[in-house]
């Protein structure tokens, strides 16, 4: 079969590689699209490992027809052959094949395409970890959800107004508010004429204090943002795209109860991983198929220009998720 291999010179290609081995608790599935990852970029740089076993090759999460089902796979899952799936990957999405451990499948929602599905599994596990199991968060809560235009901000803010949520979140320019208009958030600040920290404030003094925060971009403004939020909120650290570095009052931490909290979802263990993907079965899938929430396809490219697509997400042009289209 073939896969994107990374090159010395860092640049991609569509090369040819051994066929997986399907073991007894695996499920191949052909591959026809994967959708990219910031996670993905920085596995292309060397500082984003892929997890033991893993393949080589990037790609989170992909979507396909299931051809050959393990002895083990079949006696404990109701997978059948043709099942069209979606999964949640350790790498080695972009590529013709993958082997996928039968508890790490999951049916694509009806009324979605393949397309849509591959934009799934990654997004929507690490929306419903932070918001659900990280942040505890609950109806009438309010979310901070920064980077609006993010293909992770695309998935959160919708599944948070689906469960009840007030949603803010913050943006570059009024032409991306524009854009993420239809995501439903509450309130959008444009960082580039508003400190958040200042909008924070006028909040919490409006009586919405923010309960949760997921942030991927750290720096400067996070320690800024922390006196404004509510007693016991929880800020979530997803990565640090503006800065590793920021000035934290701590008394206003222990007597405010505020938790700060780091979380990937890449290195939890594959028990987790499975519980996580049941319950999006469970809880979240019925929302998608009541049309309450949906993934937010920004463009669809072929397996083959792959480079063009991390340069999309490398120079911030997208508003929701990239997709490789293998088949």
């Amino acid at each position: 079969m073939k896969a994107i291999l990374i090159n010395p010179d860092k640049s991609l290609t569509w090369s040819e590689v051994s066929d997986p081995i399907v073991g007894d608790e695996d499920v191949l599935v052909e591959i026809h699209c994967a959708a990219l990852n910031r996670a993905d970029l920085m596995q292309r740089e060397g500082d984003y490992p892929p997890p033991p076993g893993c393949p080589e090759w990037m790609g989170l999460e992909i979507a396909g027809k299931i051809v050959e089902i393990g002895k083990t796979a079949a006696e404990k899952s109701d997978w059948k052959l043709g099942d069209e799936v979606c999964a949640l990957l350790g790498g080695g999405g972009y590529a013709e094949y993958v082997n996928v451990k039968y508890d790490m499948l999951m049916p694509v929602p009806k009324g979605r395409t393949l397309i849509e599905a591959s934009a799934m599994p990654e997004a929507y596990a690490t929306a419903y970890l932070n918001l659900f199991i990280e942040g505890k968060a609950k109806a009438g809560d309010t979310l901070l959800m920064h980077a609006g235009a993010s293909g992770l901000a695309s998935v959160v803010i919708p599944m948070a107004k689906a469960f009840g949520l007030r949603v803010i979140t913050t943006v570059l320019s009024e032409e991306i508010a524009e854009k993420i208009k239809p995501l439903g958030a509450d309130v959008v600040v444009n960082t580039r004429k508003e400190n958040i920290a200042d909008v924070l404030k006028a909040q919490l003094e409006a009586g919405h204090p923010v309960d949760v925060a997921i942030d991927c971009l750290g720096g400067e403004m996070m320690g800024g943002c922390l006196p404004y939020l509510s007693h016991g909120a929880r800020w979530i650290m997803i990565a640090a795209l503006a800065g590793t570095k920021t000035e934290i009052d701590l008394k206003n931490i222990y007597v405010r109860n505020v938790r700060i909290i780091g979380s990937t979802l890449r290195s939890r263990t594959p028990e987790f991983k499975a519980q996580l993907l049941s319950e999006l079965v469970e809880k979240v899938w019925p929302k998608v198929e009541a049309g309450m929430m949906k993934p937010s396809i920004y463009k669809v490219l072929p397996i083959t220009e792959a480079e063009a697509a991390h340069a999309i997400l490398q120079n911030g042009e997208n508003v929701g998720k990239v997709v490789l289209q293998v088949k």
